[in-house]
């Protein structure tokens, strides 16, 4: 069975003391996109911890033989900790912080260790996107502003809504805009949870959560994603890639509004709105038999679909690369005329999200040069591949020739001026030598033209 990736990547910070656990560690977790990072000796700050998901599995003997304070450790850093101990260790107070649950043998399995990473890993994930503050939603294009009229209609009913579109079109935002206009709900947190990044045998515990005893290491009640959403919004990811035995638990919950955490019996009562999104047909998948139809009707009361970004058009793809480069990048001055017209022939086949890796693409290069460099903006977007038609019916191998013309006319017009001096010529176009050098390069620019001119 092929292993089914983390929600994003992991840093796991290792004191390992005398119990020898690391090199363990690393092995148990080689397949997956996890750095194990040895921190005995090493001066680990709460900045570092901050910019990457990040766990700490510490052993015992650290806390028996050296100095380490558990309090100012956690305070200091503040990211979950799993304590491993000796085997046959019974949880001592003394030695084990009261608000950790999270405990190992010494002589863990693998499994084990999988297990509890992969589970504090999502809710890890959970939480940052609870926390996270949703992004400006740009809405220009007359299919934006139709989608946005007709989520608002809805934002205010308690029906399950089911969110429709590509991969990277921002269906997440259109759940946070539901969750931000609900009268009652929007006080309550928002629970995002990507469905097809849950550990194999995992499914029970993130989202039914377990008892005080019960499993191994289970010492403290948990509450799952279904409690964890209660009085708020409960937004599903890729809907589509929960198996079939999955799906049946969660109508049975959404049916019954109530959950049973593992090893318990005792039924809590829920209350929440459920917002799922998907890049795939579900109604294929169910005459496929590779979706529940009861539960594909209960999902599906409303259904929304965002527009990929080509069908958002120029307006949009302009004034989201903008709204990008200020966010990322501040005192950065507008963009050239030929710089947006490259982002709005452009097709971006992973939507926003390739838009805005694209943006900070561009953001880095003027950051670095202090100027809009042609050349290697142009080596960004030659990347992209296929690229669209542009306005009054001029391809976009019109249009780069056309700017082309322009901009090497402009540059031997510069160098003429300067008697053909590269320096003083670089200085007044705004670049640097080594740019000049590479676009005179590019443009077939000689010094024999120079002559050609004089004569």
């Amino acid at each position: 069975m092929q292993n089914k990736p983390l929600q994003e990547s992991l840093d796991i910070y290792v004191w390992e003391g005398s119990s020898d656990i690391a090199d363990r560690i690393s092995q148990c977790l080689a397949s997956f996109d996890i750095e194990v990072i040895r921190a005995d000796g090493m001066a680990v700050t709460r900045d570092q911890v901050a910019s990457r998901p990040s766990l700490a599995v510490i052993s015992v003997t650290v806390i028996e033989h050296a100095e380490f304070s558990v309090d100012a450790w956690q305070k200091s850093h503040g990211m979950p900790v799993i304590w491993v101990a000796e085997v046959g260790r019974t949880a001592n107070p003394r030695v084990y912080p009261v608000e950790y649950s999270h405990i190992l043998m010494l002589d863990f399995t693998c499994a084990e260790l999988r297990k509890l990473v992969f589970r504090l890993a999502s809710e890890l994930h959970a939480s940052a996107s609870a926390d996270r503050a949703p992004q400006p939603l740009i809405a220009q294009s007359e299919s934006m502003q139709a989608l946005v009229a007709e989520a608002e209609a809805f934002a205010d009913c308690e029906s399950s809504v089911l969110i429709i579109g590509e991969t990277g079109v921002g269906k997440e935002r259109i759940a946070q805009l539901l969750h931000q206009r609900h009268g009652r709900y929007r006080h309550g947190p928002f629970v995002a949870v990507n469905c097809g990044a849950i550990p194999d045998g995992l499914f029970e515990s993130l989202f039914f959560g377990h008892a005080k005893g019960a499993f191994t290491g289970a010492l403290l009640a948990h509450k799952g994603y279904f409690e964890q959403a209660d009085g708020g919004t409960l937004f599903l990811d890729e809907i589509g890639d929960l198996p079939l035995y999955q799906q049946v638990k969660l109508l049975r919950v959404l049916e019954q509004s109530t959950v049973t955490r593992l090893g318990s019996q005792t039924e809590v009562k829920l209350d929440f709105r459920l917002v799922a999104a998907t890049n795939r047909n579900l109604r294929e998948q169910v005459q496929q038999d590779m979706f529940r139809a009861d539960l594909y009707y209960r999902l599906a009361v409303i259904e929304l679909r965002v527009p990929n970004l080509e069908e958002r058009g120029r307006i949009d793809k302009i004034a989201i690369f903008n709204t990008l480069l200020a966010q990322t990048y501040e005192q950065i001055p507008p963009p050239p005329d030929w710089l947006l017209e490259l982002v709005a022939a452009a097709k971006f086949a992973g939507n926003v999200r390739e838009l805005r890796n694209v943006a900070e693409r561009v953001g880095i290069i003027y950051r670095q040069l202090g100027v809009w460099d042609r050349v290697r903006i142009d080596r960004v977007f030659d990347k992209l591949g296929t690229m669209e038609r542009v306005n009054e019916g001029n391809d976009l191998t019109a249009v780069r020739k056309k700017w082309d013309l322009a901009e090497r006319g402009r540059i031997l017009s510069v160098l003429d001026a300067n008697g053909w001096r590269r320096q003083d010529t670089a200085h007044a176009l705004g670049i640097s030598r080594k740019v000049l050098w590479e676009k005179m390069r590019k443009f077939q620019i000689a010094d024999t033209e120079a002559v050609g001119e004089a004569e």
